[in-house]
């Protein structure tokens, strides 16, 4: 029943760090892939701009024709709102760099789930013990994704003349799902490693031999 748990544990795992790594690169490089992402109405700066998303490494913004021209900055970037009245709104640095909390986390996941496929006697611990560490890791990193999300919200609100609708992009929620699936992770591998400590706790009562009286017999 114990490798059933593990098995659970290490699939867990693998799914989060599937996820981890596509969030982790997101955009420039998957345009698909960002956290938060901002669609105009109305007037802003350039007439075509019509969408501005957010990755870890840049951002790219998109005019009415879905043309996008993404901005290979690194992490820590800044991003200005600009209307067509002079009106300038910043989403500083300051909120971006913050992101870059996200490959950190992959490679703790990374690690647990190298211990929880590994044949090590104290696998299962250490995998269970570093898949709570990640999900501390994972939980600070959104955390981080939803400060962004109400930044840009609160930045957008402030130009004036221009309708602008937030949204939680794909990598916001994969990191989401990634806690959650860690979380579980760590409590079944945990689960398992205490399930297989019990069965072994009393092999007296499973030995073959004859018991207490059989040491009287001849």
């Amino acid at each position: 029943m114990s490798r059933v748990f593990y098995l659970s544990g290490t699939a867990f795992l693998f799914l989060a760090l599937v996820l981890s790594i596509i969030s982790s690169i997101s955009l420039p490089y998957l345009p698909a892939i960002d956290f938060v992402r901002v669609k105009f109405s109305g007037t802003s700066a350039l007439e075509s701009l019509t969408q501005v998303r957010w990755g870890i490494w840049g951002a790219c913004l998109y005019d009415n024709e879905d043309k996008r021209v993404c901005a290979h900055t690194g992490h820590g970037y800044p991003v200005f709102l600009i209307t067509r009245e002079g009106q300038t709104e910043t989403v500083g640095a300051s909120w971006t760099r913050g992101l870059a909390i996200h490959p950190v986390a992959t490679v703790v996941i990374a690690i647990a789930f190298g211990f929880a496929a590994s044949t090590y006697e104290h696998g299962p611990l250490v995998a269970s013990l570093t898949s709570f560490f990640a999900a501390f890791m994972l939980l600070i990193s959104f955390a981080i994704d939803i400060a962004l999300y109400a930044n840009v919200h609160h930045e957008v609100g402030k130009l004036k003349n221009v309708s602008g609708n937030v949204d939680a992009g794909a990598a916001f929620w994969m990191t989401f799902v990634s806690l959650i699936l860690v979380l579980m992770a760590g409590c079944t591998v945990c689960f398992g490693r205490r399930k297989e400590g019990g069965n072994d706790s009393y092999p007296m009562l499973t030995q073959s031999s004859g018991g207490f009286l059989s040491r009287f017999r001849k």
